[in-house]
């Protein structure tokens, strides 16, 4: 009976059991548009392991029960999926994928497909910047956009100087940001990366002229993430990073420093036991032999600190941690589409009081009303963030500064250490962090706008939009009493400030996009009001009676009080038109028209008129080049011309100024109490009245930028590969200066006149290629770019300021960052050398040697010639990103070629002369003597007779590199079916500033940030991202 029952359960389950039995499916793979065979075609089994690929027929097999699904991919063209349900051959189509083609990206105040766009438009792939660790998504983008150059430092607060085409004027260089429509010019450190849908860089005049007096250093237009139809869906990212230095300067220990010192007493002919150290030595094959270095028993004579051998560097250095949590939940119907955000993001800094964190939020929303005629929106987000007010360049300063024999601690551990006679009169850096913990900033900002769209008739659309940018801030300083070697502080204080302020801005266009035959139209016109205020107040008080921060606040000070405030604003009033034309995908023109006015601007000057246009030709769209050149999908000419404007002057640059003066004079302001300063110096004891300050100029007026650009778009094989070359000229005419007054004019001389002209040329080039091997997707994208400055008009009196000589040696004609100095010829190693050379104050054996460039008698200022520049002949970047099965694998490298940085850092590491009462640099120990005569660093001395301190080659050096900046590993869990609510997992590794390659001539810490700032930090990080 049993046995019955057993054949019977078997009989009964062999349908079930052929369900999850594999068979050999086969089948073809190819084109739709040519019904050619596909060659690599990946073919993987939904949710499995299985996979397989095309031959060289296009055809495959694999095992596959009938219940599973094929997914059939190939790079350019559509993902598609097929179910087996039982059958054993197949011919799958395959169709093309133009999404590189029908791209969409935001252009100013519209939107237009990428394959249409005349201008220079940078467009930024978010995917491969949006697990980076930094809070600013701007420092993620450096060398990732051709044209773009970002110069950043390891700061937490994530600060970053972004140049579009280089330098185009003399005063503020930053580009003009754009977010979600709202204009603004604040650090993006306040901004949520998480939250970034995408980034396009307006490079040229044609593309950016719709921002009219804003655009002359680029725009930079940022849409954030919005809602999407479908089922509500909720995004989680966390990630923790640990972060070091780098690399940092290798200082001096006590003893070392004491050697230094040593030596160079010895070179000056001076006995070497004074002040702190005291030294034995002896003579030995006519050198100097250094056998001891005694150090005291106290530094001071109240015998509170003991020498110590302290590691500046390393006491106010950690393993900075970043913590940084992201949900976003998005939703959508037909009807509507909504996004929440929450983020916290949290760094610590690699040097101790220098923390940042910020924590945001946003929601971005959209709903229909009367079918879809009406819609109405907003996009809003709110940031706090606190700061530490601690400046962490003043803190690495000291840590270079402070003599390693001064201990962190007085001997009984309650107080501090710190100089002692002989010494520089340097902080020490634990004393500020320790005393500052509690003192920080609080920064508030609203940002982001509401809007109206109606759609009255179709593709007509008339929007109406209010933006806002308000920012708040708050800061409370306290100051305690301290006494820190010689250095002390009998007073405590308290000082508090408190500023608001920012930006409405009122908008509204009218856009209409419609079709005639082949021909497409896209219509837009709008008027723009911005009003920007700002006003701030501070006070403080001394003298408290208990040194806590719950007990110090201003009302519990016996001290005087202080009190101080003052306001500004500007306005700005726009009007603008523009037109994209586009006949049959093939000829393509787009004009556009802006009109603004500023307040801050002359009377007589106040409007300004910016027009651009650009031309395209799709060459590739012609039906005699697809019949030849049918391996070109996509080949496009351009051609644009426009003119761009700059008004980042001071809100009141055009109006005479004057300051109320009452009272008698105190010692230290020389003019309170002035009627009038007739020298324009500070003088005069005149009574109580007015003292101008600046003159009016009712004739200032914009500087314009006019820009010229020629570009080529081209891709291959169905866009496997593209490339694109922009050759651009841009000139900027009637810049800003506020050149030195004349004292034969009076009080208030200072005035501002449009008075400077500069030029800028260069290239752009990005190349990208998407291959495949095997199951491997990969892609491969660079890009390079350069560009030249030159400087080709000065007022007279304003020369001067800059490089060069002021006479027959200006800087016209040359860059900007052009750099003029004396001409080091090697170092002096023999007596007859020194005696050989012309005259040269302080020449001596060891002492640098310099050119006699004007052939005279002597070493002057006439001798000094120009040393290049630095502006880097190549910037570039290279991206390699990979994917098999689950894996995916990016690693990006930024370079700079032909750069030439003045090396600050070799003023502490090469001589100690320069900063008598410092530590110094470990190259000290390698300095010129006559038992090393090969070395090239000059011979160490306690003074600097030779005056090497003046500007020279010695200090020029070759900063390129090659860094590799992003490693990133990642692995996305295959799909859980009985998962109800988790329907994505990918965890990822990231390291970034892992290794530089540089020039071996180079001697400073780190090319990319060549001084003595904050460095930038070797990082590594693991995340993941949850998707319910």
């Amino acid at each position: 009976m049993l046995k019955k029952l057993f054949i019977l359960a078997c009989v009964l389950a062999l349908p079930f059991l052929s369900q999850g039995q594999s068979q050999t499916t086969r089948g073809t793979v190819i084109s739709e548009a040519d019904k050619h065979p596909i060659i690599g075609a990946n073919i993987q089994v939904k949710g499995k392991t299985v996979g397989t690929i095309t031959d060289l027929d296009g055809n495959f097999s694999l095992d596959a029960s009938e219940t599973d699904v094929l997914i059939v991919s190939y790079i350019g063209f559509k993902t598609v999926e097929v179910p087996v349900e039982g059958k054993l051959q197949f011919n799958i189509e395959l169709f093309e994928d133009n999404q590189l083609l029908n791209e969409v990206i935001t252009v100013g105040y519209t939107t237009q497909r990428k394959v249409d766009l005349t201008g220079a438009v940078g467009v930024v792939k978010m995917s491969d910047v949006e697990d980076t660790s930094s809070g600013n998504v701007m420092q993620a983008l450096k060398g990732r956009v051709a044209g773009m150059q970002i110069s950043t430092s390891g700061a937490p607060d994530g600060g970053s100087t972004i140049r579009i085409r280089g330098i185009g004027t003399l005063g503020n260089n930053d580009p003009l940001y754009i977010i979600d429509g709202v204009p603004s010019k604040r650090s993006m450190n306040e901004l949520n990366s998480n939250d970034i849908e995408s980034i396009q860089v307006l490079k040229d005049a044609s593309s950016a002229s719709i921002y009219g007096s804003r655009a002359a250093n680029g725009v930079i237009i940022i849409t954030t993430k919005k809602g999407k139809a479908g089922e509500t869906k909720v995004d989680f990212r966390a990630s923790l990073t640990a972060q070091n230095y780098a690399r940092s300067l290798n200082l001096l220990n006590a003893k070392e420093r004491a050697a230094v010192q040593w030596r160079a007493a010895l070179n000056d002919g001076v006995d070497p036991n004074f002040g702190v150290y005291n030294f034995k030595w002896h003579r030995e094959n006519e050198a100097d032999i250094l056998d001891d270095v005694i150090f005291p028993e106290y530094l001071d004579s109240k015998k509170t600190m003991r020498p110590a051998d302290t590691d500046w560097q390393k006491e106010v250095g950690r393993t900075g941690i970043i913590q940084n949590y992201n949900m976003t939940l998005t939703s959508g119907t037909e009807r509507g589409h909504a996004l929440f955000s929450l983020d916290y993001y949290g760094n610590d800094g690699i040097v101790k009081g220098t923390d940042f964190s910020r924590i945001s939020t946003r929601i971005n929303s959209d709903y229909y009303l009367v079918g879809k005629m009406i819609k109405i929106g907003e996009n809003l987000s709110l940031s706090k963030i606190r700061k530490s007010v601690v400046d962490p360049g003043w803190i690495l300063n000291l840590t270079h500064e402070v003599w390693p024999i001064v201990p962190v601690h007085t001997i009984d551990g309650s107080g501090w250490g710190g100089p002692v006679s002989g010494m520089g009169d340097r902080h020490n850096p634990v004393r500020i962090i320790q005393d500052n913990k509690q003192n920080h900033e609080d920064f508030l900002r609203l940002f982001g706008d509401v809007y109206i769209d109606i759609e009255p008739v179709k593709n007509l659309h008339l929007q109406s939009k209010f933006g806002i940018d308000y920012t708040g801030f708050w800061k409370r300083n306290t100051q305690l009493k301290y006494v820190s070697g010689f250095m002390s502080e009998n007073t405590n204080r308290v000082d508090n400030n408190a500023n608001y302020g920012g930006n409405w801005i009122w908008s509204n266009t009218v856009n209409y996009k419609f079709d005639i035959g082949k021909q497409n139209f896209d219509l837009l016109a709008g008027q723009e009001l911005i009003k920007y205020s700002y006003e701030e107040f501070s006070a403080g008080r001394n003298d408290f009676a208990i040194e806590t921060p719950e007990y110090m606040y201003l009302n519990v000070g016996t001290g005087d009080m202080r009190v101080g405030g003052w306001a500004t604003s500007y306005a700005l009033a726009s009007f603008f038109g523009k037109l994209n034309y586009n006949y049959d995908n093939r000829y393509l023109l787009s004009t556009t028209l802006r009109y603004d006015g500023s307040s801050r601007f002359g009377k007589n000057n106040r409007w300004g008129t910016f027009p651009a246009f650009s031309l395209g030709w799709r060459v590739s769209q012609e039906q005699f080049f697809t019949e030849v050149l049918s391996v070109v999908s996509d080949l496009k000419f351009r051609y644009g011309w426009g003119r761009t404007g700059n008004q980042e002057i001071g809100d009141y640059a055009s109006y005479g100024i004057y300051q109320a003066l009452y009272g008698s004079r105190p010692v230290d302001e020389p003019d309170y109490g002035t009627a009038y300063d007739i020298y324009g110096n500070g003088s005069g004891s005149l009574p109580s009245g007015f003292r101008r300050t600046q003159m009016a100029n009712p004739n200032l007026k914009w500087e314009g930028t006019t820009q010229n650009n020629m570009g080529v778009d081209m891709g291959f094989f169905d866009q496997k590969i593209t490339f694109s070359f922009d050759y651009f000229h841009k000139l900027t005419k009637d810049i800003l200066v506020n050149p030195p007054f004349i004292g034969t004019i009076g009080e208030g001389g200072d005035r501002w006149v449009n008075g400077a002209s500069m030029k800028n040329t260069g290239f752009e080039a990005v190349a990208t290629y998407y291959g495949k091997v095997g199951e491997v997707e990969y892609s491969v994208a660079a890009n390079a770019s350069h560009y030249s400055n030159k400087i080709t008009k000065l007022p007279e009196d304003v020369i001067g300021s800059y490089a060069g000589n002021g006479n027959d040696q200006t800087i016209l004609g040359r860059p900007l960052s052009s750099m003029y100095g004396y001409l080091a010829d090697g170092l002096f190693r023999t007596q007859a050398e020194v005696d050989s050379h012309v005259a040269q104050t302080g020449k001596g054996l060891g002492r640098i040697r310099y050119a006699n460039t004007n052939n005279d008698d002597k070493i002057d200022d006439d001798d000094r010639i120009w040393l290049g520049d630095k502006d880097p002949e190549l910037l570039y970047g290279i991206n390699i990103s990979a994917k098999w099965r689950n894996l995916d694998f990016s690693m990006f490298w930024n370079g700079v070629y032909g750069l030439k940085v003045d090396n600050g850092v070799k003023r502490y590491s090469d001589f100690i002369g320069f900063f008598s009462g410092h530590n110094y640099g470990d190259r000290t120990l390698d300095a010129w003597t006559p038992q090393n005569p090969d070395s090239t660093i000059p011979a160490l001395s306690l003074n600097d007779l030779n005056n090497e301190q003046r500007f020279s080659s010695y200090f020029v050096e070759n900063a390129s590199y090659l860094k590799l900046a992003n490693l990133e590993l990642g692995y996305t869990l295959p799909p859980m079916e009985n998962a109800k609510f988790l329907k994505n997992v990918r965890f990822y590794f990231i390291g970034q500033n892992i290794a530089t390659l540089k020039s071996k001539n180079f001697t400073g810490i780190d090319p990319e940030v060549p001084n003595l700032t904050y460095p930038i930090p070797f990082s590594l990080t693991f995340g993941t991202n949850l998707t319910f």
